[in-house]
């Protein structure tokens, strides 16, 4: 799961010391989302602390990369012959 239950990420805690660090990694994140709906609706709660993000929530985007490296995604074109005319 690419996110826990009930987990509750606030603007409370330690702000990062380089945001821009996260705010790369939830833009590569929000990119993946195209062929992995799966991780969207951790990705978009994660995209609302982009101004401001704490080590809590560093900590739950690598989370979600954990997820995707566990995860491998499910190929949605395999089904379909390969061929060639």
């Amino acid at each position: 799961m690419p996110m826990e239950r009930g987990i509750k990420l606030s603007d409370k805690g330690e702000f990062l010391k380089d945001p821009d660090r996260y705010r790369r990694l939830i833009g590569r994140l929000i990119y993946l989302t195209v062929s992995r709906p799966d991780i969207t609706y951790a990705v978009h709660v994660l995209s609302r602390f982009m101004l401001q993000p704490t080590k809590g929530h560093m900590e739950a985007a690598l989370r979600v990369v954990r997820y995707l490296k566990n995860a491998p995604a499910k190929d949605s074109f395999s089904h379909y012959p390969m061929t060639s005319k």
